[in-house]
């Protein structure tokens, strides 16, 4: 479980990177992985009511993937909440590069509670 801060996105690529490379990521899978992570953990903390929690799963060999998998307490009560604020230009890319390095990705909940943001990364 993380925090509930700005600083979410680097603990969790803090804690990520050496079970990353335990599991024989190579440098750039590590980065991608790493990248996705932070976006998801950011969107989490910007959008979404606590608790925010990163789970992380390695495939089977013979599939070779990692699945990133975080969970929040569903949308913010205040719509008016700090990232509503920001200009466009400040954010809405976080999509964009979760789709662009992951061969999937979604959302599984009701809409309401929990939340669970998921996208699977090479890992061979």
């Amino acid at each position: 479980m993380l925090e509930h801060e700005p600083f979410a996105p680097s603990k969790a690529r803090h804690e990520a990177r050496p079970v990353l490379a335990t599991w024989g990521l190579t440098e750039d899978q590590i980065y991608d992985t790493l990248l996705v992570i932070s976006e998801l953990v950011t969107n989490a903390v910007t959008h979404a009511a606590p608790p925010v929690t990163l789970h992380l799963y390695a495939a089977a060999e013979d599939c070779g993937r990692v699945q990133v998998h975080v969970s929040d307490g569903g949308p913010q009560a205040d719509p008016t909440a700090w990232a509503a604020t920001r200009p466009d230009d400040e954010h809405g890319r976080g999509a964009t590069i979760v789709s662009a390095l992951a061969h999937g990705a979604g959302i599984v909940g009701d809409g309401d509670t929990v939340i669970d943001h998921w996208a699977d990364l090479d890992a061979a």
